[in-house]
C-alpha cells in the first residue's frame, strides 16, 4: 500500500492525533493521586532559605552602543 505524497501530511497528523488520544485516554483510566499524609506540614516556597549568590549582581545594559 503506497500513500500518495499529497496525503502524507494528513496521515501523519491523523496518526499523531490518534496516538495522543490513546495516551490521554489511558492516563484518564488511572486512579487520581492520593492526598498527602495529614501528619506532614506542607512546604511553602517562601519558607525556604535564600540561596547565596556568588559574583557581581546583574545590571542590564541600557545603552545599546556599549558592550
Amino acid at each position: 500500500m503506497k500513500i500518495r505524497e499529497e496525503n502524507r501530511n494528513m496521515i501523519l497528523l491523523a496518526t499523531v492525533a490518534l496516538v495522543s488520544a490513546v495516551v490521554a485516554s489511558g492516563v484518564s483510566l488511572l486512579p487520581p493521586p492520593s492526598a498527602p499524609a495529614s501528619g506532614k506540614k506542607p512546604i511553602y516556597l517562601a519558607d525556604q532559605t535564600s540561596v547565596r549568590m556568588v559574583g557581581p549582581p546583574f545590571i542590564p545594559n541600557t545603552t545599546s552602543h556599549q558592550r
